[in-house]
């Protein structure tokens, strides 16, 4: 169902109100949404758990348990690698900060909500 123009108004007024008021979080729920599943890592993590199938049968049938376990481990391996989202590991921060910079915000963050709950506390009878 469609949104109406009153509708897509007070959205696009609450996305700039919530990047003024905390664009970290802004960034990390939009980067979130952009970043899916990759059909790469499904496919691979499938072939690699099907792999590791046939070596656990493999090591049924010739009734040897350390390749059954190791065939076992390796379908493990497959299906957490084929449902896990890649890491941007290599990337740089969208604000251009540094790692040591990006920390003095978490106090005022947590700052900023001990002053809200200040607030609440003051505001209730």
């Amino acid at each position: 169902m469609a949104l109406s123009e009153h509708e897509q108004r007070l959205l696009d007024q609450l996305e700039q109100q919530l990047h003024a008021d905390d664009p970290k979080f802004a960034n990390s729920m939009a980067s979130s949404t952009t970043r899916s599943m990759s059909t790469r890592r499904i496919v691979l993590g499938s072939l690699v758990t099907v792999a590791g199938l046939a070596v656990l049968l493999l090591g049924i049938w010739n009734q040897f348990i350390p390749v059954g376990v190791a065939g076992f481990l390796l379908m493990g391996a497959g299906v957490y690698y084929a449902t896990t989202k890649a890491k941007l590991d290599g990337a740089v921060p969208r604000s251009g900060k540094t790692p040591k910079a990006s920390s003095s915000p978490r106090g005022s963050f947590f700052s900023s909500l001990e002053e809200k709950w200040d607030e609440r506390k003051r505001d209730q009878p």
